[in-house]
């Protein structure tokens, strides 16, 4: 039986959600199929690829992609990761669960914000691991 999908979304899919799709692969991935995309796609964020691999995680090979509404119609769950791609997600099906994870956008700040982020995202992923929710 096919694993059910997680599929991250932010505004870029630049930072945040990929992050999120390193940290799940790693955390959810032996129960989940991990994946993320954006409102817009960015490009992969060089500071998002040295903040993973601060905490031992490659995401130097993910791509950077717009939403793919088939893989968002086959999701069991979408989460959604900023108020702007909360706002600007298309709409998911019944059967679709979507829940709103915020975060501050570490694009353009200080390095620190983008550790800051990186090991919020983590610790919510091992919550949602945990708790299911």
């Amino acid at each position: 039986m096919d694993k059910p999908i997680i599929y991250f979304i932010c505004t870029g899919n630049a930072c945040r959600s990929q992050m999120a799709e390193g940290f799940g692969k790693v955390i959810l991935g032996d129960n989940w199929t991990v994946m993320s995309g954006g409102i817009e796609a960015h490009g992969v964020n060089p500071h998002a690829v040295k903040a993973m691999q601060e905490v031992n995680i490659d995401i130097s090979d993910q791509t950077s992609d717009k939403i793919d509404i088939d893989l968002l119609n086959k999701a069991k769950l979408v989460v959604t990761l900023c108020d702007h791609a909360e706002a600007h997600c298309p709409v998911v099906p019944n059967h679709v669960k979507k829940v709103h994870w915020g975060f501050e956008d570490p694009a353009g700040k200080d390095w620190s914000v983008f550790q800051k982020v990186r090991d919020q995202i983590g610790q919510r992923i091992l919550q949602f691991k945990d708790t299911k929710q």
